[in-house]
C-alpha cells in the first residue's frame, strides 16, 4: 500500500494538481446562475481565456471532458460523410479519430510512429493531391499527452496555405493550452479544443472550443446533429455571461482564479519559460540515468510531460507500482501499445523547482529499488540546470 503520511505527489500529465488557491474559490456557495452576480462571473472567465487562446474570437465554454470538446469542433463544421485529414501521432490522437468515424465522418488517417508529431510535408502532399478539395478539415494534436511529442502548428498551418486548400484547421491543445505558447488567431486555427484538468490547473469538467469567423461560416451549412455542443446558442448567451443550460458554477469560480494566478501575477511569458525550462530539466535527469526520451525529435520535445523508454525486458508497470508504493507519487502509464514499456513524468500546471526535484528523486529511488538498469546522478544533472538557470 502506498503510504499515508504525507500528500499525494500527482506527477501524472493531467489531471494535474490544482493549486489550494483554486480549491478554495471552488468551495465558495453556488449562486443564481441566472443572477447578475453570474452574469458578471462569465463575462470575467470568456474574457480571461481570450487572453489565453490568443483570440479575438469566440471562446465557448461546456461543462464537459475535452472528449466533448472534440465532438463540439467536430459536429458544428461538418456534415455527415465529410472527409477529414488526421494524423496518427498517440493515443489520443488515434482516438479522436474514432470519434469522427462514430459521428459519421470519412477519415484519412496518415499513420505515424508515435514518436513524432505531425509532418507538414504529408499535409502539404496530401492536400494538394486532393484535386476535388473533398477534404473539409485537418485535425492535429498539438501536444500528444500520450507520448511526450509536440506538433509545430505553424508549419502545419504554412503546409495547408502552400497547397491553397480551404480545409479548416482543427487543433486539440488539452495537455498544451497555458502551458505551451499557443496563438489561436496568429496561426489561423478554425477551431482550438481544450480542458480544464491540465494547464488551467482545474479539476476535470470544462471543456472549450475556441472558434474563428471561417469556422462560425462553416458552423451555418453543417448537417451533422448536435444539440447539446450547438454553438449557436452558446455564443449569444456568453454574450451577456449567460449558459443556455445549467453551467458548472463553482468549476467556474475555480476557472476564474486559476486565470488571476496565470495571467495578472506569473504571466503568460513567464508561464511557457516555466514549463520549458523545467522540462530541459527533466530531460537532462533522463539522459543522465542513461534512459531515452520517447520523443525522438528535439523540435517536438513537449514542455508539459516527458516520456521515458524502458529499456529492453524491463516493465515500466512495475516501476510504477513499485514508486507508488514507496513514496506515493503518481506517474502516467504507457497507453496501448505502448503499455509496460515507458512511463510519463508531468510537469506541467501547478508546479514548480522543488516539486519537480521531489518528483525526479522519487524516480531515481525507485529505478534502484526496482533494480533497473541505469546511472546515478539524474537529479544532480537537473540540479544543475535549475541552479544555472533561475528565472
Amino acid at each position: 500500500m502506498a503510504p499515508s503520511t504525507s500528500r499525494h505527489f500527482l506527477q501524472i500529465p493531467g489531471p494535474t494538481n490544482v493549486p489550494d488557491r483554486v480549491l478554495r474559490a471552488i468551495d465558495r456557495p453556488t449562486i443564481d446562475h441566472r443572477g447578475p452576480e453570474f452574469a458578471a462571473l462569465g463575462k470575467e472567465v470568456l474574457a480571461g481565456l481570450k487572453r489565453v487562446f490568443r483570440t479575438r474570437q469566440p471562446v465557448i465554454v461546456y461543462p464537459a471532458s475535452g472528449t466533448g470538446a472534440w465532438e463540439a469542433g467536430l459536429a458544428n463544421t461538418l456534415s455527415p460523410g465529410d472527409r477529414v485529414l488526421m494524423f496518427e501521432t498517440g493515443q489520443f490522437a488515434v482516438l479522436w479519430q474514432e470519434l469522427a468515424q462514430r459521428l459519421g465522418l470519412e477519415v484519412e488517417l496518415v499513420p505515424g510512429d508515435w514518436r513524432h508529431g505531425v509532418d507538414p510535408a504529408a499535409v502539404e502532399e496530401k492536400l494538394r493531391a486532393d484535386g476535388g478539395k473533398r477534404i473539409r478539415a485537418v485535425c492535429a494534436v498539438h501536444n500528444e499527452t500520450s507520448t511526450g511529442v509536440t506538433s509545430r502548428i505553424p508549419e502545419v498551418r504554412a503546409a495547408i496555405d502552400r497547397a491553397g486548400h480551404p480545409a479548416l484547421l482543427l487543433v486539440d491543445t488539452i495537455s498544451s493550452l497555458a502551458s505551451i505558447d499557443y496563438r489561436h488567431d496568429e496561426w489561423r486555427v478554425d477551431v482550438t479544443v481544450a480542458g480544464s484538468q491540465k494547464g488551467l490547473m482545474l479539476p476535470p469538467g470544462l471543456s472549450f472550443n475556441c472558434i474563428s469567423p471561417k469556422a462560425l461560416a462553416a458552423a451555418k451549412s453543417a448537417r451533422l446533429p448536435r444539440s447539446y455542443w450547438a454553438w449557436d446558442e452558446m455564443i449569444a448567451n456568453g454574450k451577456t455571461g449567460y449558459f443556455p443550460y445549467t453551467p458548472a458554477t463553482n468549476l467556474l469560480y475555480g476557472l476564474a482564479e486559476a486565470l488571476k494566478m496565470l495571467l495578472e501575477e506569473e504571466g503568460l511569458d513567464a508561464v511557457f519559460a516555466r514549463h520549458q525550462r523545467h522540462a530541459e530539466a527533466t530531460r537532462r535527469a533522463v539522459r543522465a540515468w542513461g534512459l531515452e526520451i520517447y520523443a525522438l525529435d528535439p523540435r517536438e520535445y513537449s514542455a508539459s510531460l516527458t516520456g521515458v523508454l524502458m529499456p529492453a525486458g524491463q516493465d515500466a508497470d512495475r516501476v510504477r507500482k513499485v514508486i507508488l508504493e514507496a513514496f506515493d507519487l503518481s506517474l502516467g502509464t504507457g497507453l496501448t501499445k505502448l503499455g509496460g514499456k515507458m512511463f510519463r513524468i508531468g510537469h506541467l500546471g501547478d508546479f514548480n523547482d522543488l516539486m519537480l526535484m521531489g518528483t525526479l528523486a522519487g524516480i531515481e529511488m525507485g529505478l534502484a529499488i526496482a533494480g533497473i538498469p541505469h546511472r546515478r546522478g539524474g537529479v544532480d544533472a537537473a540540479m544543475d540546470y535549475l541552479a544555472g538557470n533561475q528565472r
